[in-house]
């Protein structure tokens, strides 16, 4: 038995206005968090990070009662790396079928890791 569930997603080539709008990115966690059936814990921090650099883009944090989801958006290269990590086991293509709805990635690379000390 794993203690925590740590899917990590490399996104590559998004769609460009779906990653630099706001309100996309918080859509995106709120129904991500509804199809894996977590509990969102408070709202989510969604800031723009690293102005005027070429890592500029939208960073989001959302709090889970089990853990976090956290994703990093990057304008110049289109790509977005999102992480679920919880202690309750969830389903990772319904998080995977999010990510591709949201963001339309040509190829996303993903790594499931179970977690244990």
């Amino acid at each position: 038995m794993s203690w925590g569930y740590h899917l990590i997603l490399d996104c590559s080539d998004c769609n460009l206005e779906s990653i630099t709008d706001r309100t996309t990115i918080n859509n995106f966690v709120v129904t991500l968090i509804e199809r894996i059936n977590m509990t969102a814990y408070g709202s989510p921090q969604i800031e723009l990070m690293l102005v005027g650099t070429d890592n500029e883009g939208y960073s989001l944090l959302q709090m889970i009662t089990t853990s976090n989801i956290t994703a990093h958006f990057v304008n110049s290269t289109k790509a977005a790396y999102i992480d679920v990590f919880s202690c309750k086991d969830f389903d990772t293509s319904q998080a995977i079928h999010t990510v591709e709805e949201f963001f339309s990635p040509t190829s996303i690379k993903s790594n499931l890791i179970y977690r244990q000390a």
